[in-house]
């Protein structure tokens, strides 16, 4: 604008001479503020309120003195720059900045078309000042909202990391069996421990480089809401997750007593997303046991040959996970008491499942036939198979270690 011509810069000189006195700032800054207010009425609190005139009141001065110059930069103040993280502190969306800026530029045009059409100018003049002063009010604001958006986004993002900071710490010491105020902590965390608690564990086949299937942007965001779905459908709706790595989450999820078995729920999980559930306990105490289980199931699934299935329970798993603690003791286990049966081949899997049905019906050819979905003559004929590749001793003379050891072969393979 350095073509501007010398009627243009007087008129604009003496504007801002006047809007700069006291009184008439003071004038201006409220007019713009109510202006915004009225589009905006979460302004009206009183901090927002006193926030967004301090902020108002020291844009105005580098616009006004900007008015005057062929400078292009427009810092920005430190006022509007703590306006900015009152926002993010208050939890609105940066959209709600944003919006707060181009109201206001509004605002600030209405005003000033106002006053130049006062003014009574020429039509070349009146034309020229509009120009410069759009043009002016454009860089203002696209530089203010660049700006402020990072500092927005650095508040909000610290203010987050401080909250799952202390939720990380209330949970971990809980989990090593702090003495917490069982009260203060569920404040703090948002979530009741005075009640009955089932854990997760939620992670990822793919890992954290994964692009979600449900449009989400990150897999912590994925499993998150998949807890969050666990626990309108099979919980109270209260649920506590953390964090515990790029890939996985912690979760627990609030009960009522009348709630059926979890292993007889429908669990809306899908691919990728697996989960590990703990046993439904109460209080603290509960809190702590049930968590260790999903750890524990989670560890069998990872382990697990073949995959087990993507909702793992930790009673389908409980034996498995204790007999496996001590490998080398649980294979000599299987060795001992499955002998030839231990094979990898598929006839002697299909031994192995038959024989598994069998013991866990209760030694019923005709319960084990209906979890088998075969005939139980087909049963009765694989037993006798069995029994006569296991040695001289007949199942009924077999102990529970020969059930262990199926359990074990199930889960881990041989």
């Amino acid at each position: 604008m350095a073509e501007t011509s010398p009627v243009t810069r007087q008129w604009i000189a003496d504007f801002v001479a006047e809007t700069l006195r006291t009184e008439t700032l003071e004038q201006v800054i409220t007019r713009l503020d109510n202006a915004i207010i009225a589009r905006i009425p979460e302004l009206r609190d009183r901090d927002m309120r006193r926030d967004l005139a301090a902020s108002t009141r020291a844009h105005a001065f580098e616009v006004l003195s900007g008015l005057t110059q062929d400078r292009f930069d427009y810092p920005v103040p430190e006022q509007a720059h703590a306006f900015a993280r009152t926002i993010a502190r208050r939890g609105h969306d940066v959209r709600f900045l944003l919006r707060v800026y181009h109201v206001g530029q509004e605002a600030l045009l209405e005003y000033m078309a106002e006053v130049v059409g006062q003014g009574q100018l020429p039509r070349d003049i009146e034309r020229d000042v509009l120009l410069r002063l759009f043009d002016r009010s454009t860089r203002w604001i696209s530089t203010s909202v660049e700006t402020l958006t990072d500092t927005y986004m650095q508040e909000r993002e610290s203010g987050l990391r401080a909250a799952l900071n202390q939720r990380a710490e209330i949970v971990r010491a809980l989990l090593d069996g702090g003495d917490l105020d069982v009260e203060v902590a569920s404040a703090r965390l948002g979530y009741r421990l005075a009640q009955r608690h089932l854990a997760l564990v939620l992670w990822t086949e793919e890992g954290p480089g994964l692009a979600p299937p449900d449009g989400g942007d990150d897999v912590a965001g994925l499993l998150d809401r998949v807890a969050t779905r666990c626990a309108t459908a099979l919980g109270n709706g209260s649920v506590l997750t953390v964090p515990s790595g790029a890939a996985a989450l912690w979760a627990w999820i609030g009960l009522d007593d009348d709630l059926p078995d979890p292993a007889l729920a429908t669990w809306p999980v899908e691919s990728p997303v697996r989960v590990a559930v703990g046993v439904p306990a109460a209080q603290v105490t509960g809190f702590r046991r049930s968590h260790r289980e999903a750890i524990a199931t989670r560890q069998v699934a990872e382990r697990a040959r073949p995959a087990l299935p993507r909702v793992l329970h930790y009673p389908e798993i409980e034996v498995a996970y204790l007999a496996g603690t001590d490998e080398p003791a649980m294979r000599a286990l299987i060795e001992r008491e499955l002998g030839a049966l231990a094979a990898p081949d598929l006839h002697s899997a299909r031994l192995r499942e038959t024989l598994h049905a069998y013991l866990r019906a209760r030694r019923s050819p005709d319960a084990a036939a209906k979890i088998l979905g075969v005939h139980k003559n087909t049963v009765r004929y694989r037993i006798q198979r069995i029994e006569e590749l296991l040695g001289p001793r007949s199942l009924d003379q077999r102990g529970p270690r020969l059930e262990i050891a199926l359990d074990c072969v199930a889960v881990y393979g041989v």
